[in-house]
């Protein structure tokens, strides 16, 4: 049986993108904090997203060469999208072989998700290995919020307030009680912390 966690990256007042959805103020030049997610990304077995995160995801990582490349391709994926299986051009053309990264034929063969979502996970923890790590984009992370289908929280609280922007929990129908279990201060000022659903 896996555990299902959701790893986010959020400013200090509690948003994980900006109004327009971009998150470019995640990391800037904190090389622990990307350490740190890196390590964390490798103890997957799997990593899921919605749709239009795993179409952007698809087009960077497999030639990337960035610290984060190599668990974001070697790691298998699923794609969870109602419109069937995606396409995948910047991982399948041959104009790109020679520049692909290793692990990168995993994005061509993403596992599509496309029933129920409570039925989706259930079917996905049910099976054997590492924890599932479910990435946003925001809509798809607050569908999992919402149905109380993760297990644990992975939180990067980046020293940055935003003002206004796009909150992880604003789809919970009653407030979630959370128990701590980790925290992690990080010397550039960013604070890991592990939350478990109570």
């Amino acid at each position: 049986m896996r555990e299902l966690v959701l790893k986010m990256s959020m400013s200090v007042d509690g948003f994980v993108s900006d109004l327009d959805g971009r998150n470019g103020w995640m990391f800037g030049t904190d090389q622990e904090a990307k350490a740190w997610s890196v390590e964390f990304l490798w103890n997957a077995s799997l990593h899921i997203k919605g749709s239009r995160t795993f179409h952007g995801m698809a087009a960077w990582w497999p030639t990337s060469t960035d610290q984060f490349a190599a668990p974001m391709n070697q790691i298998p994926k699923a794609v969870f999208s109602r419109r069937g299986p995606p396409i995948l051009a910047n991982a399948t053309t041959a104009t790109t072989q020679a520049a692909l990264q290793a692990g990168a034929e995993s994005w061509a063969q993403a596992y599509v998700a496309s029933g129920d979502l409570a039925e989706e996970i259930a079917r996905l923890k049910a099976q054997e290995g590492k924890p599932i790590v479910a990435h946003g984009g925001v809509s798809f992370a607050r569908s999992l919020v919402a149905g109380r289908l993760v297990d644990r929280f992975a939180l990067l609280v980046v020293p940055v307030a935003l003002g206004q922007g796009l909150p992880l929990f604003s789809e919970l129908a009653a407030p979630a009680r959370l128990e701590l279990v980790s925290s992690r201060a990080i010397p550039g000022g960013a604070v890991a912390q592990t939350y478990r659903a109570a």
